[in-house]
């Protein structure tokens, strides 16, 4: 099987434009590579010589191993980038050292975050979720997008841009709230909250009717936008799976519930739209060349968001650590969109570490990481839309807990840069299968 330089399969299906792209083939979708190759994503996560500060200490034990054993970070790129070249993968994910791309004998693809709606978030502080309503968040995007994408846009190996990563989209684990509590409960003069208060005007014609739903302790829509603190009515798990059916469920049995979160999701609509619309324009102006590949959803939110997502993107990232990715694959896309699945990962107490802080499933031993690494990847490659797949991450977090406390077994390698065989084996056999796996991809009903 011919391949290209950049790892995909030379076979004459797609034209080469230089850059990447993205294309359907019998109903399947592909990442197509700079040259034409039919290409899968297949990346693994924060590929760095200085992976893990100790808490919030100078202390980097991964580092302090490869300085022994590479000398330099140099050597180190070089030997790391062999070494994914060897396991079949092709891409570097997020948070890697992107030297490490050239390093090798092989090139590796890269796929880096611009953080343009997180930095704004992170500027105004009291945000939980960027202020789209903002005129200042306009044009922050834009000045940022400038500075983070438009010296790149000529670079062949950049397969596209993340815009963010984890937005707080609706519940999930970090809290119960709703975007539309949060922007209400912004500080009175802020567009979020006035455009919150704006929409739920539109969508009641009464405030009594209003009231009779969301029982607050005002008596009118001006004193509604007085109120302190605009309390939930009610609350619902994270979607998906037997979660919707219940709240189904729940809101049939309850007419005032369901209104609540009718109010909840359209709102949530509107900001996604506009969040997508101006990230994306944003992004394509500084740099037209390259793909944007979503946000990467922390946690799967309503519809009507992945659906705004899939009006603008040119791929719906996310992140999902569980056994089995197809019924949250299939959610993703509805919208007909291909999708890349920018984290997942497994963790085996047979590694040493505590485990006890971190995303995902527990196994018992390195072969059941190796096996459910084989059983998720065939399992996401079966499907049509899927065109990437992001391991979390290339080596073990420190057993004293990183900046966030994680601890976990989530490397390719330990944090003394010795590679776990069992895991890696099986990710070298099944990278290798990839493309051939996605192209028998049947269409879901």
């Amino acid at each position: 099987m011919q391949r290209t330089k950049w790892g995909g399969i030379a076979d004459d299906c797609f034209r080469s434009s230089g850059f990447f792209r993205v294309a359907e083939r019998n109903g399947v979708f592909w990442l197509v590579d700079p040259d034409g190759g039919r290409f899968i994503s297949k990346g693994v996560n924060t590929v760095r010589f200085d992976q893990d500060h100790v808490g919030n200490t100078n202390r980097v034990p991964y580092a302090d191993a490869c300085r022994a054993k590479y000398g330099t970070p140099h050597v180190w790129r070089a030997a790391a980038a062999d070494r994914l070249a060897h396991w079949r993968f092709n891409t570097l994910g997020c948070w890697s050292d992107e030297l490490v791309a050239s390093a090798g004998s092989s090139l590796l693809a890269t796929a880096p975050i611009a953080a343009v709606g997180a930095s704004f978030r992170l500027h105004r502080r009291d945000e939980i979720f960027p202020d789209v309503f903002d005129p200042a968040f306009s044009w922050h995007i834009r000045l940022s997008a400038e500075n983070h994408c438009t010296k790149r846009r000529n670079e062949p190996e950049l397969i596209g841009w993340f815009i963010d990563n984890e937005l707080y989209w609706s519940p999930d684990w970090r809290g119960a709230d709703e975007l539309l509590t949060l922007f209400l409960n912004l500080p009175a003069h802020r567009p979020g909250r006035v455009a919150a208060i704006i929409r739920l005007e539109e969508r009641y014609r009464e405030f009594s009717q209003f009231n009779a739903v969301w029982r607050t302790p005002a008596r009118s829509w001006e004193e509604f936008g007085t109120v302190g603190r605009a309390e939930a009515p009610f609350f619902r798990m994270p979607p998906g799976g037997l979660i919707d059916a219940l709240e189904t469920q729940a809101n049939l049995a309850n007419p005032a519930r369901a209104a609540f979160f009718a109010d909840c999701d359209a709102f949530a609509a509107v900001v996604a739209e506009a969040y997508f619309e101006l990230c994306v324009a944003a992004i394509k102006a500084a740099d037209p060349n390259h793909l944007v590949i979503g946000s990467r959803f922390g946690y799967q939110p309503h519809p009507n968001v992945i659906a705004a997502a899939g009006r603008y993107l040119d791929v719906i990232s996310f992140n999902h650590y569980d056994f089995d990715p197809g019924s949250v694959i299939d959610a993703y896309s509805a919208g007909d969109k291909p999708c890349l699945i920018s984290e997942f990962s497994f963790r085996g107490d047979d590694s040493g570490l505590p485990n006890s802080r971190g995303a995902g499933p527990r196994v018992e031993s390195q072969l059941e990481r190796a096996q459910c690494f084989e059983r998720y990847v065939t399992a996401a490659l079966k499907k049509p839309a899927v065109v990437g797949y992001h391991w979390f991450e290339h080596a073990d977090q420190p057993a004293e807990g990183r900046f966030d406390g994680e601890n976990s077994n989530f490397g390719v390698v330990t944090i003394d840069d010795e590679v776990y065989a069992e895991l890696t084996e099986t990710m070298t056999r099944v990278n290798a299968a990839a493309e051939q796996i996605h192209t028998n991809a049947a269409p879901t009903d």
